[in-house]
């Protein structure tokens, strides 16, 4: 079994993924965006342009794809929320090289399908408390980054099985019982 947290920062996806690690006996695995952005002397909560985007959403899959590749696991991220945070940085202006994107989705959806057996949507809901060296908290982006995260998790290119808490559901034990 591989199961994939997925949802905007903030979201209480990383506390979940150890509780259910944890109640049924499988590895965590941290997937650590942040520590790219570092490398590349950004910050995850700084805008950024579509092409430095890009770049860093495609340096994350990569270090993503190589820590996926072990037996009965769940982690904190997953490729659906790499393609939202890219997305969600696209605007009517925006300058898009679109078969590049486009070539991104695929790789991204593919992954998906091959790696992850299913995926949990986390709603935002939680109280957002800041820390240092996470993303900002806007709960407008957020809100744009679970619709997109929902809307690519209902994507005809997306194979495994989906599962999405409730927004009401804030409780960490209910939230394992919807899971599970």
């Amino acid at each position: 079994m591989k199961i994939g947290i997925c949802g905007s920062h903030r979201t209480g996806k990383t506390t979940l993924a150890q509780a259910i690690a944890k109640q049924i006996g499988i590895d965590f695995i941290k997937t650590n965006s942040n520590a790219i952005f570092i490398q590349q002397g950004l910050h995850p909560s700084q805008s950024l342009d579509f092409f430095t985007r890009l770049k860093i959403q495609k340096l994350i899959v990569q270090q993503a794809s190589e820590i996926w590749q072990v037996n009965n696991f769940i982690t904190d991220r997953t490729p659906i929320d790499f393609m939202a945070y890219t997305l969600a940085d696209v605007q009517g202006n925006t300058e898009v090289d679109f078969i590049e994107l486009e070539t991104y989705l695929n790789k991204c959806f593919t992954l998906t399908n091959q790696v992850f057996s299913k995926l949990i949507i986390v709603q935002p809901a939680i109280p957002l408390v800041y820390e240092t060296g996470k993303a900002a908290l806007n709960k407008a982006y957020m809100e744009h980054l679970n619709v997109i995260i929902q809307g690519l998790c209902n994507d005809e290119r997306l194979q495994c099985q989906v599962t999405v808490i409730p927004r009401e559901t804030t409780d960490l034990q209910e939230r394992i019982c919807i899971s599970t």
